[in-house]
């Protein structure tokens, strides 16, 4: 039952006082990977954790990285974070909230380790497909709506991971540098607002250092900033392997210790602890402490006692669920060319006709790749599914592979699943831009990291090819010499999860696996073909955008994502996504390579301040392929009349759609740089449908800490209207 926090810690000490050391310890460790251990005579449960954020995982053996094979662990498979914050739409955040906190309750869940909060410093972490956007405002208000949504069906949210999460490489031992202006103003600043606006009911403590101190272990962290300053009262639970030091640990404001390792008695927080409480090194309030806050969080969940009986009961994988996959897909497509009107084809154009698909990611499924936030889909439509299917035999649809990319092992050597050994060699490296082998990256209970639908090189039944190189080229004058026998064709590359995924960083944004050579030739014979792109964040496309008519942006987009994709090029839908990050040129315009010194496997220093993402693109005028926050649509949409409301504290103006289409679009609000700050700065955002050929007013709410400045309005963060 969720009420006052004091009436909860009433009925928590009551318990806490009836439990021994040994059964207190065992609650504040794991006793299998994802669930401490109960007290069954006082009718206290274990407290059952699940990866997300894209759905819950599968189910996993209690001390053994082994999947348990059962057909009853198929989820809904979610679009991941940065789709959501592609539709910029609050609702749809929500909802994808709601959808995650069902499937946990009914899987059994009682937390649900999502969502992820870090900020997109820099385009090559190579977990910023699980992160919202570069942009704090937007983080925030997406991230608020979400957890929402979670912990309305009696689960815990988890934000994570607190903090400076920002790169992969080496993440476990690295230490960050950062000055607390910046630490307080920015990175931890998004944690506050989501603390304050939603109340998550537990945070994850992440790998890495934060000024020379591991943050599982920082008191300065936890227990001045989190407990003292900020008041949070909910559980904190270590990352997976997180804890290296057992008094820090006690004397940190952690409740929790999870690891990947089977000797869950050896735990720092285990049998160590307890010999240090019985020499008299560690007192033993501070375990009740912990205990308290994890009893408070059972009551909360409706877990104890005759609460249980009122505790929500949840489906999962309903069609209820499927829809709104659906809707959030649809919503975070990003249109980002369409010269010549080539899009949509239009179901009319089509009869009759033939349509090429070329590229590997038309074929291939991504939900069971990335690390923790693989998921076992109940079933995930492909671009090429869902093209065929909505088209219904109307046209002739054909496929071609196009490139290929490289085959990646997804199990450690003798079958060892690469989680057993992820705290190894410091948890992280990066990526060579071919896919890597992730036999030493770690995660929060990550397993195997299968790629089914990427055949390799041997797969893809044009015989046995030893050099990629050469498979590669067969692959690129096939597609070639097929394109002029067809009346439409569709390109769908970008990256996958060999390559975005928990425990690697990129090394640059390149395209992978020669896709531009396939696409330079490809558009110089066809430069009407629609282009799709699908990845975790940012590709330079530079080598042959400027040949390229349409073109368009998608995040891993749930199971859904294929049908979405293929509505918006067939017209069924009128796409309305805008980027939650810039496009660079190329990865080093990113302040977080450029200023700061972002990969470092010792010492990252976060030199580049405040001045992230677009706000160094707007200062230093450095020229992007699309700007934060850009999307355009098939209407035709134009801003009039912008005022600033300062009784109300909001921005008002006309909005205008020329268009024979209904559309929606996205009014940003920004403040401008002054004396008082000197960075551009997201304060405002609203979706706004409006119908074709009319016009209406809209009134978007800032916030604005500061409270004095001037702003301006527009579709993007480089396209702007002062207000005067």
């Amino acid at each position: 039952m969720e009420g006052s926090i004091q009436t909860l810690k009433y009925r928590a000490e009551e318990i806490l006082e009836a439990l021994t050391l040994d059964e207190k310890i065992g609650m504040i460790h794991g006793n299998e990977f994802f669930k401490t251990k109960g007290v069954p005579r006082l009718g206290i449960p274990p407290l059952s954790m699940s990866d997300g954020p894209m759905g819950v995982r599968a189910e996993f053996h209690p001390s053994e990285w082994i999947p348990v094979g059962n057909t009853d662990d198929y989820v809904t498979y979610l679009p991941c974070n940065s789709a959501v914050a592609a539709t910029w739409n609050r609702n749809l955040a929500s909802r994808t909230g709601n959808v995650l906190g069902e499937e946990a309750r009914g899987r059994g869940k009682d937390v649900i380790l999502a969502p992820g909060m870090n900020l997109k410093r820099s385009p090559l972490c190579g977990r910023n497909f699980e992160y919202f956007s570069e942009d704090p405002f937007l983080t925030s208000e997406l991230a608020t709506e979400y957890v929402k949504g979670v912990q309305s069906w009696d689960v815990a949210a988890c934000l994570k991971h607190f903090a400076l999460n920002h790169q992969e490489t080496q993440r476990l031992e690295v230490d960050e540098e950062i000055d607390d202006e910046v630490l307080r103003g920015l990175y931890l600043q998004v944690f506050k607002d989501v603390i304050d606006n939603s109340n998550p009911y537990s945070i994850m403590v992440a790998y890495n250092k934060l000024n020379g101190e591991y943050c599982s272990q920082s008191k300065y962290l936890l227990n001045d900033i989190l407990r003292k300053e900020w008041g949070y009262e909910g559980f904190v639970v270590s990352d997976w392997g997180a804890v290296h030091d057992t008094v820090k640990a006690a004397e940190a404001d952690i409740d929790c210790e999870m690891s990947v390792t089977d000797d869950f008695d050896d735990y720092k927080l285990a049998n160590p602890l307890k010999e240090k409480v019985l020499s008299g090194e560690v007192d033993e309030a501070l375990i009740d402490k912990k205990v308290l806050r994890i009893l408070i969080l059972m009551l909360r969940l409706n877990m104890l006692d005759d609460d249980m009986m009122i505790r929500k009961d949840a489906p999962y994988n309903s069609f209820a669920a499927r829809q709104d996959c659906l809707d959030i897909a649809r919503g975070s497509v990003v249109l980002l060319k369409n010269e010549d009107n080539t899009l949509p084809i239009g179901r009319y154009n089509i009869k009759t006709k033939k349509i090429l698909v070329i590229g590997e990611n038309a074929n291939r499924i991504h939900s069971n790749g990335g690390g923790s936030a693989e998921i076992k889909a109940l079933y995930e439509i492909s671009p090429l599914m869902g093209l065929k299917s909505r088209i219904g035999g109307a046209a002739q649809v054909d496929y071609l592979r196009g490139y290929a990319s490289t085959i990646v092992e997804n199990v450690a050597p003798n079958g060892t699943n690469w989680q057993a050994l992820s705290l190894e060699d410091g948890g992280g490296k990066t990526a060579d831009g071919e896919g890597a082998d992730q036999g030493n990256c770690g995660c929060e209970g990550a397993g195997g990291n299968g790629n089914a639908g990427s055949a390799g090189v041997n797969g893809s039944g044009d015989g046995t090819w030893k050099d990629i190189a050469e498979y590669r080229k067969h692959l690129r004058k096939e597609a070639l010499a097929a394109v002029d026998d067809y009346d439409y064709v569709v390109f769908v590359g970008g990256l996958n999860h060999d390559i975005d995924s928990e425990g690697i960083d990129r090394k640059n944004i390149d395209l992978p696996y020669e896709q531009n050579e396939l696409l330079e030739a490809l558009l110089d014979k066809r430069p009407d073909t629609v282009v799709a792109m699908i990845g975790g964040g940012a590709v330079d496309m530079t080598r042959w955008l400027d040949k390229c008519k349409a073109l368009i942006w998608m995040y891993y987009n749930g199971m859904e994502g294929g049908n979405a994709l293929a509505e918006v090029i067939l017209g069924d839908i009128n796409p309305c996504g805008h980027l939650p990050e810039t496009f660079y040129c190329k990865a080093e315009d990113s302040s977080a390579l450029s200023v700061g010194d972002f990969g470092d496997p010792e010492m990252v220093h976060y030199r580049e301040g405040f001045h992230i993402g677009y706000r160094h693109i707007y200062k230093e005028n450095i020229p992007v392929q699309f700007p934060f926050g850009y999307g355009i649509t098939y209407s035709d949409f134009e801003i009039s009349s912008p005022s600033f409301n300062h009784a109300k504290h909001t921005a008002k103006g006309k909005l205008t759609n020329k268009s024979d289409v209904d559309g929606a679009e996205i009014i940003q609000v920004y403040r401008l740089p002054d004396e008082h700050q000197d960075y551009l700065e997201l304060v405002g955002f609203e979706k706004v449908y409006i119908r074709a050929n009319s016009e209406i007013e809209f009134e978007v709410p800032v916030r604005d800490r500061i409270g004095v400045g001037k702003y301006a309005v527009g579709f993007n963060s480089r396209d702007l209207i002062e207000i005067e």
